[in-house]
């Protein structure tokens, strides 16, 4: 299957009307410098947000962005500087694997950064992905950048629909990202380049909201050989809690610790036991969560 990293994306599937949009903005010289990407998880506002950028950065380039495609030209040399991390012109921003929320390190990392001169006259561009993460001392810092942020810098914030702070919202123009569910359809066949109805039974198609949560469903199934084809979404939430717990221990590491191998085992037994007795199904998916995803 595709990798659907947004930085390693060439492709823009979907989202025409809204780069469109954007590229009107910027033409027409009305692109704000603080901007607010506001969508569903999923949807594509990463990946839209690589294109803008790619096309903005690459308008004088010789390997400049297909905008007539909505392609990225793997040889456009900025391209390669964003996928490797080393572009002087973008500055990105997430949440690390190993922390819950983006600290004030990582802002004052970037401010670092910003105050640093660029190798060339090109716009630079900060994009802060996953800004419901930012914790309160990290949105501090940031809003001093915000309210008078240097020449030539433009924000882009990823927002995933949920809650954040008034006072950050206010520094931003929102810019909403929808799709319909024809198109959302048309996106995923376009990226498992195949027909999704052979892979997943209409209820969860119909279920999920964003092609990136369906994707990674596919992917999941397929690594683990697990037909959702036939699957109706009665039992599938059941069906699939279960076996996620099941699949989480044995992608652990073969030499498990005694605590580990304690806790294998007692929610083996507990999935047993609930699903022989059918006992309460909830108790055990918020056990699991406190004592296992969060422990």
């Amino acid at each position: 299957m595709n990798n659907l990293e947004p930085i390693n994306q060439t492709r823009l599937y979907g989202l025409d009307n809204h780069f469109n949009e954007l590229v009107r903005f910027y033409k027409n010289g009305n692109y704000p410098n603080k901007i607010l990407f506001s969508g569903q998880k999923g949807i594509g506002k990463s990946t839209l947000a690589f294109h803008f950028i790619n096309y903005v950065l690459t308008i004088n380039e010789e390997h400049k962005y297909n905008i007539n495609n909505f392609n990225i030209d793997i040889d456009s040399p900025e391209f390669k500087t964003v996928q490797n991390k080393s572009s002087t012109n973008l500055i990105t921003v997430d949440v690390n694997n190993e922390k819950n929320s983006i600290d004030i390190n990582q802002i004052r990392e970037l401010i670092d950064k910003l105050n640093k001169s660029s190798f060339n006259d090109k716009p630079r561009f900060v994009l802060i992905d996953n800004i419901e993460l930012l914790n309160i001392n990290s949105i501090n810092a940031l809003l001093k950048v915000l309210e008078e942020p240097n020449k030539n810098i433009n924000f882009i914030l990823i927002h995933n629909n949920k809650k954040i702070l008034s006072t950050l919202l206010s520094r931003c123009i929102n810019f909403k990202i929808n799709l319909s569910h024809d198109n959302y359809l048309k996106i995923l066949n376009q990226l498992l380049d195949k027909n999704l109805s052979n892979l997943v039974s209409k209820d969860l198609i119909n279920y999920y909201f964003t092609p990136g949560e369906i994707f990674n469903l596919v992917k999941f199934s397929l690594e683990n050989n697990y037909d959702l084809s036939q699957i109706d979404l009665r039992n599938f939430i059941n069906n699939m809690m279960y076996n996620l717990m099941e699949f989480y221990f044995r992608k652990l590491n073969n030499s498990f610790s005694n605590l580990i191998n304690e806790k294998y085992n007692y929610f083996i037994k507990r999935i047993a036991d609930t699903k022989t007795y059918n006992l309460d199904k909830d108790s055990l998916f918020i056990e699991f969560n406190e004592k296992i995803l969060n422990g």
